[in-house]
């Protein structure tokens, strides 16, 4: 089954709204986070399609490969054996998978989706939130990360985001048990992607970001943070770096590292700038290019 006249009609006739989006991730087009955060950015206005991996792809990292027929159902059966590499809900043709890596799914997502949908590449790609946090040098590894810097290498701003709490479950949980811990954490931290999100892209310049460079994004356990209010963002960076010079924020030229901040108690969730090439930490004048954009979103560290 191709990508049919359905998802041309559905193109056709849905609204145009002001910002296009591509949602992806590594854990799977099924799970409860992704489909949380496809709900949230609807809801704040956003015009997205969702392009992820036909089962887990966790720890994939930057791999690649051609999409195949399923050997076997999508994750929680959510397609049946023998179905076509790339294919959508029946119900909503936004929500689409693709039976490979995460890197394909968002190329997908950019080159052949967003086209179909928006008439145009997206303006914005958001990656996840992925079921545990990526910190630190062990990014390389992510799905999540290689799937926003796939998006950034490509020339459309985006950002990974990861999050602490939270397991493997399916969608269907939203409704079936929507008090559960993993509903919250899942809606939780799609009100806090959404947010920056909004922050990112609400600024009237161009561009959203620098050219070849994405947000990893990490956010805390739920435990004691029970809302959004609760949560601070932080300028962050990947690694300690004592002879590295950061942009001056909060009285000093070197930002707190992700781990230190995401591990605190006190709800903070980290922001690091990196180059989606290399995947490693960016000099002083690319993080300020991100300080002056969501400056006023973000908060001081305090441990």
């Amino acid at each position: 089954m191709q990508i049919s006249a359905l998802i041309l009609l559905s193109c056709l006739t849905s609204g145009a709204l002001s910002q296009n989006l591509v949602l992806t991730n590594d854990d799977g087009w099924a799970v409860a986070q992704i489909r949380a955060q496809n709900d949230a950015l609807k809801a704040a206005g956003f015009n997205v399609v969702l392009s992820a991996p036909a089962e887990n792809e966790s720890g994939t990292g930057s791999s690649s490969a051609t999409p195949k027929p399923l050997s076997q159902a999508c994750e929680f059966n959510t397609c049946p054996t023998g179905s076509p590499a790339e294919g959508f809900n029946a119900s909503d043709t936004r929500l689409n998978y693709v039976n490979s890596f995460p890197v394909d799914a968002v190329r997908f997502g950019i080159q052949t989706l967003s086209p179909m949908f928006f008439g145009s590449g997206p303006d914005f790609v958001v990656s996840g939130p992925n079921v545990g946090t990526n910190l630190g040098s062990g990014i390389t590894g992510s799905g999540t990360v290689g799937a926003a810097c796939e998006a950034a290498l490509e020339g459309v701003p985006s950002i990974a985001v990861s999050a602490t709490s939270n397991s493997q479950v399916s969608f269907t949980t939203l409704t079936t048990n929507p008090t559960s811990t993993s509903t919250l954490a899942s809606l939780l931290y799609a009100q806090l992607a959404t947010t920056l999100t909004t922050a990112l892209i609400s600024p009237s310049s161009r561009p959203i970001l620098p050219s070849g460079i994405t947000l990893n994004v990490n956010f805390p356990s739920t435990s004691g943070c029970a809302s959004a209010s609760d949560f601070k963002f932080v300028l962050t960076r990947l690694v300690s770096n004592s002879s590295a010079t950061d942009v001056q924020t909060c009285g000093s030229t070197h930002l707190p590292v992700e781990t230190t901040v995401v591990g605190n108690s006190g709800c903070f969730a980290s922001i690091s700038v990196i180059n989606a090439s290399t995947k490693k930490d960016v000099d002083a004048a690319t993080q300020g290019f991100v300080l002056d954009r969501i400056g006023s979103l973000l908060s001081c560290f305090t441990s």
